[in-house]
């Protein structure tokens, strides 16, 4: 009875986070195309290059904590005590890597000639930092409260939603555009705080025991550095390198490439609170089997997204961002791969290695595919532009695949992994040829895809049903019962 309700509570977590993911998709589905239209590539490229930039000073500040934190306070989540303790420390720590990130900032906003004709956005976007610190998601995750954060999450989309459409209508509303983009990502944050009290005790904490975070935090720091140079340093660089439209054009292509990565994470991100707390109790098969079913679902999502979006990125770009936005098709194009690519290391890495307490691989694989962007961005950015960073991008993460593959091999014996590819991938190319045809009607950019997509879903899903695919045939049956 304990496993079932289990179980339930872990469907209703993917659940709620499928919603989650969906508000996440719907928000830019929406947002993104009036704002490209709005502002132009040229507004587009201050506000991300903002973010980007802002993006490394908030690593500092996190010094590795969002990920730590979850599996740190999930295996404390019986014990409130405990859990009160690691909360404050954790925080304390928090607040200390503020300061000095702050001081860095706004000594770079200050001295840098780049920086100098937008330093109130800077400012702007700064506000993240401190937001993120007191927002201690990584407390919520870890207690697996995800319908607070999705409904949470959901209610200030719409009313940052709205104030678009109120604020935002001419190019020079960029800095408004900023202020409403963190808004939706980081407001919530402050509720988060006020609530913390249902989860712990609000008392003075005596003896801090801060050294034993610090061995760990650093490794997941190390982590969140070599993840976030190669994420977000073509854009940067980009941006140091080449024009604010540029960077317009990339976010374009990045922001498609983004909202389908998080469908494709969407379980994945209410696995590691359970997989770490299988490890802790020694439920090692229980571990094995999540993990494994995980993946399987990810190239069942990943495949045939990965190639639809790819073969119609042109009609994607088009709705999205609008005919201005041309330069965006081929980066896009590029980048698709690395929707699959993403999707396992997101299992591979955070739901298997980081429960097993094996983070030095993980950062091992992020410093590969650090490295890798680095270095084929100084090459190809210059010579290639926007195509250029699509291609370090494309690269990097299919070297950190490899890094991760390659140790979850050598830890687990007999792994399965990814289950069921070759099917995933013969069905997807047999419905891309099916549905190849509409691109030939020359129909509108919506109507192109809308019947694309029908047709192209409904042969997969017909394929997978001949298969008798497992992942298929479950869904279906928790459908029916959904339904009862």
């Amino acid at each position: 009875m304990k496993n079932i309700k289990k179980q339930k509570s872990l469907k209703m977590n993917a659940i709620m986070n499928s919603i989650l993911t969906m508000s996440s998709f719907i928000f830019p589905v929406i947002t993104f195309p009036y704002a490209s239209r709005v502002l132009t590539p040229i507004g587009i490229g201050k506000v991300s290059f903002a973010i980007s930039f802002i993006s490394y000073f908030s690593m500092i500040a996190q010094l590795g904590i969002p990920t730590y934190g979850i599996r740190v306070c999930a295996q404390n989540r019986d014990n409130r005590e405990e859990l009160t303790q690691v909360v404050y420390e954790l925080l304390f720590i928090n607040m200390v890597t503020n300061v000095i990130s702050y001081i860095g900032l706004f000594f770079a906003i200050y001295t840098i000639p780049r920086l100098q004709n937008d330093k109130l956005l800077y400012i702007i976007v700064a506000c993240t930092i401190f937001l993120s610190s007191i927002g201690v998601e990584w407390l919520y995750k870890a207690l697996e409260q995800y319908t607070y954060i999705t409904v949470r999450s959901i209610i200030f989309k719409i009313v940052s939603l709205i104030a678009l459409f109120l604020l935002v209508h001419t190019q020079n509303d960029y800095i408004i555009y900023g202020v409403i983009t963190i808004f939706a990502s980081s407001a919530s944050n402050i509720l988060n705080f006020l609530n913390i009290r249902k989860f712990i005790d609000l008392r003075k904490v005596a003896n801090y025991n801060i050294k034993r975070h610090l061995k760990p935090v650093f490794v997941f720091f190390a982590m969140a550095c070599a993840t976030t140079i190669y994420t977000n340093l073509d854009t940067v660089m980009l941006g140091f390198m080449k024009t604010d439209a540029d960077v317009g054009y990339y976010n374009a292509a990045v922001k498609i490439k983004n909202i389908l990565v998080s469908i494709v994470t969407s379980l994945g991100a209410v696995l590691l609170p359970r997989t770490s707390y299988y490890v802790e109790h020694g439920k090692y098969g229980e571990f094995r089997k999540i993990s494994s079913k995980t993946l399987q679902f990810v190239c069942f999502l990943a495949v045939p997204t990965m190639v639809y979006f790819g073969l119609f990125s042109k009609e994607g770009i088009l709705l999205i961002s609008g005919q201005s936005y041309q330069q965006a098709v081929l980066p896009m194009q590029i980048l698709m791969p690395t929707v699959l690519f993403i999707g396992i290391t997101n299992i591979l890495g955070i739901q298997i290695l980081v429960p097993l307490k094996k983070e030095k691989a993980v950062l091992l694989s992020e410093i590969v595919g650090a490295i890798v962007d680095v270095t084929l961005n100084l090459i190809f950015i210059p010579c290639y532009g926007v195509a250029g960073a699509a291609i370090g991008t494309l690269t990097a993460e299919f070297s950190v695949l490899i890094v991760q593959y390659t140790i979850v091999q050598r830890t687990i014996d007999n792994f399965s992994f990814c289950k069921g590819m070759s099917k995933y991938l013969f069905i997807t190319i047999v419905s891309s040829g099916i549905c190849f045809f509409i691109k030939l009607l020359e129909l509108s950019v919506l109507l192109s895809l809308l019947a694309s997509a029908s047709i192209f879903g409904t042969c997969y899903c017909l394929g997978l049903l001949l298969c008798k695919d497992e992942i298929i045939n479950e869904i279906l049956v928790f459908l029916k019962i959904k339904r009862k």
